[in-house]
C-alpha cells in the first residue's frame, strides 16, 4: 500500500457510520461539546504520533500486538491480540446491521427481517471478497470508498458555513451544571470517534516504506478526520435550529434540506452513509486478520491464521466474516434476548486495551533506555506524546461505562483459556525439541579397517 492507500485506510476506519447520528447525540449538551471534540482530537493526533514512532522501530504487521509482546512479554501480547480481535469481528456486525438502515431511505419499501438479514449479509461479504482478492483490490476499495464519503461530508462541512446561523447553537452548557461535567458527558458519546487510528500500523508489513509511511498516513488520516469530525458538526450545529437538532433521526440530512429546501438530503446522506460504512467493513475487515496473524507467528493463536494470500491473511478474514455472520443472524433472530447489544458493549472496552499497552510499551522503551530505538535525542517530546496518549486512552476506558467494563473484562478474560491452551501446545514442542536434541545418535557399525599395504 502506498502513503495515500495507507491515509485512506487510516481515514476510512476511522469515519464508520457513526459520523451521521454524531451532532444530534451531542446536541443535548450544547456547543460544549464541540470543546470536547477538540480535547479529544489532541488526544487522538497524539496517539496517532505514538504509533507512528513504534512503527518506525517496528514496522511489522500486527501493530499494536507487536508493541506490547516486545515490551511485557508473550501474554501481554497475547491480550493485546485477542482483544483486538475480537472488538473487530463484533463491530462489523454492528455496521452491517447499521447499513440496513440506511438501505431503507435509499429503497423505501416494505421489508422483512429475512430481506434485512441479506442486506447485512451482503454488506458483510463483499469486503471480505475484497480482501480475498489482495492488499491492492482492498486499497483500491479504500481509496474509492473514502473519496465517495469524504467529498460529500466535506461539502456539507464547508458549504453549511455559508448558511451558518449563531441562533440555532442553542446555549454553550445545554445539559446544565457545570461546564466541565457537560464536557466530560459529552466526551463520554464521542470519545470512540477515533477508534481506527491504528490502522497503518497494524497492517504496516502491507506499506511500502513503513519507516516512514505509517507515521505520516496515521496523522494525516486522523487529521482528515478530524477535520470532517469537526467541521461537518459545526456546520450541522449552525444550520439546523437546536431543539429540532435534538430530536433528529438524521441530522446531516436535515442541514442539507435547511440549506437547499426539499426534501433530498435524506437520500444524498443515506447514499454517502452506505459507502462510508461499506468502506470501514472493508478497511475492519482486513484489521480483524492482522492482529491474530501477527500472534499466530509467534505461537499465541493457531496456526491456520497464518494462511496468507497476496498480502491478506485469508482464514483471518474468513474466520472474521463467519463470526460477524453469526451475530447478525443472532441479532435478527435471536436478539431479543439483548445478546448483541452485550457483545456490542464488549467491543467499545475491548478496543482499549490494545491502545493502553501500545502506549505503555512506548512509556517503557523510552525509560529503559532504549529511546535511540524509537527517535534518537527526542526523549522529552516522545515521553510526553506517550503519556497523553496513555492518559487518552484511560480515558476512553472511563468513558466506556461501568456495564461496558464489566461485560468487557469477562471476556478478556475469556481469552485466558485460549492462552494456556496454545502455551501448553508450546511447551510441548519444546519438550519434543529438547528430547530429540539430547537423545543421541544411534550406533551406525564402523567399516572393518583396511590393513595398510606393504610395499
Amino acid at each position: 500500500m502506498s502513503l495515500l492507500t495507507a491515509t485512506c485506510l487510516v481515514m476510512g476506519n476511522i469515519i464508520g457510520g457513526g459520523i451521521f447520528l454524531l451532532p444530534a447525540s451531542v446536541a443535548p449538551f450544547g456547543t460544549v461539546s464541540l470543546v470536547a471534540f477538540g480535547v479529544l482530537t489532541i488526544g487522538a493526533v497524539a496517539l496517532a504520533l505514538v504509533f507512528g514512532r513504534l512503527a518506525e522501530r517496528h514496522p511489522d504487521t500486527g501493530g499494536p500486538y507487536v508493541y506490547a509482546r516486545e515490551a511485557f512479554g508473550d501474554f501481554a501480547g497475547f491480550l493485546s491480540a485477542w482483544s483486538y480481535w475480537t472488538m473487530t469481528w463484533v463491530s462489523n456486525a454492528a455496521l452491517a446491521v447499521a447499513a440496513v438502515g440506511y438501505v431503507h431511505v435509499l429503497f423505501p419499501g416494505r421489508a422483512s427481517a429475512g430481506t434485512d438479514l441479506l442486506v447485512a449479509l451482503g454488506a458483510l461479504w463483499l469486503p471480505a471478497i475484497a480482501n480475498f482478492a489482495g492488499t491492492r483490490y482492498v486499497g483500491a476499495v479504500q481509496l474509492v470508498s473514502t473519496v465517495l464519503k469524504f467529498v460529500p461530508l466535506l461539502f456539507i462541512a464547508v458549504v453549511g458555513l455559508f448558511f451558518f446561523d449563531p441562533d440555532n447553537l442553542g446555549s454553550f452548557n445545554a445539559g446544565g451544571g457545570s461546564a466541565v461535567g457537560g464536557m466530560s458527558a459529552a466526551a463520554a458519546i464521542l470519545l470512540y470517534s477515533y477508534v481506527g487510528v491504528e490502522s497503518a500500523a497494524m497492517s504496516a508489513g502491507e506499506v511500502r516504506d513503513p519507516e516512514r509511511n505509517v507515521g505520516r498516513a496515521t496523522v494525516l488520516g486522523t487529521i482528515g478526520a478530524a477535520v470532517v469530525y469537526l467541521l461537518g458538526t459545526l456546520a450541522v450545529f449552525g444550520s439546523v435550529a437546536h431543539d429540532k437538532l435534538v430530536n433528529s433521526k438524521a441530522p446531516f440530512s436535515d442541514a442539507v434540506d435547511a440549506m437547499f429546501g426539499g426534501h433530498w438530503g435524506g437520500t444524498l446522506v443515506a447514499g454517502a452513509a452506505v459507502v462510508s460504512i461499506i468502506g470501514a467493513l472493508n478497511g475492519w475487515t482486513l484489521m480483524s486478520a492482522q492482529s491474530p496473524y501477527a500472534a499466530a507467528k509467534d505461537g499465541l493463536f493457531p496456526a491456520a491464521f497464518l494462511t496468507k494470500r497476496r498480502g491478506v491473511p485469508t482464514f483471518g478474514v474468513l474466520a472474521a466474516a463467519v463470526l460477524a455472520s453469526v451475530l447478525t443472524v443472532i441479532n435478527y433472530f435471536i436478539g431479543s434476548g439483548g445478546v448483541f447489544e452485550i457483545l456490542v458493549l464488549i467491543t467499545t472496552f475491548s478496543a482499549t486495551v490494545p491502545y493502553l499497552l501500545a502506549a505503555g510499551a512506548q512509556v517503557y522503551f523510552l525509560l529503559t533506555g532504549r529511546r535511540d530505538k524509537v527517535r534518537p535525542a527526542r526523549f522529552a517530546r516522545d515521553l510526553t506524546l506517550a503519556l497523553v496518549a496513555f492518559g487518552f486512552t484511560f480515558w476512553l476506558v472511563a468513558g466506556a461505562g461501568y456495564a461496558a467494563i464489566y461485560q468487557g473484562v469477562l471476556f478478556l478474560f475469556a481469552g485466558i483459556l485460549v492462552y494456556a491452551w496454545m502455551a501448553a501446545r508450546r511447551a510441548g514442542r519444546r519438550e519434543d525439541q529438547a528430547g530429540a536434541a539430547a537423545t543421541p545418535p544411534a550406533h551406525r557399525p564402523q567399516p572393518d579397517a583396511v590393513p595398510e599395504k606393504v610395499s
